[in-house]
């Protein structure tokens, strides 16, 4: 028994897998950011353009 839990702290054959599962869900998490307060700024600046021209601004 004892040789299976030594066995088992030393086997780190996963940790590279749920390495790289960390680092893509937080690219991921820095993407999602990135792109959700860019659309933000550029519908502002869509609505800008339109309320210019004289149209009705979307929702």
């Amino acid at each position: 028994m004892t040789k299976f839990v030594s066995r088992f702290v030393k086997d780190e054959s996963g940790a590279t897998a749920i390495e790289y599962g960390l680092i893509a869900a937080l690219i991921a998490v820095v993407i999602i950011s990135a792109v959700t307060a860019l659309g933000t700024t550029i519908k502002t600046k869509f609505n800008a353009v339109v309320t210019g021209m004289g149209g009705t601004a979307g929702a």
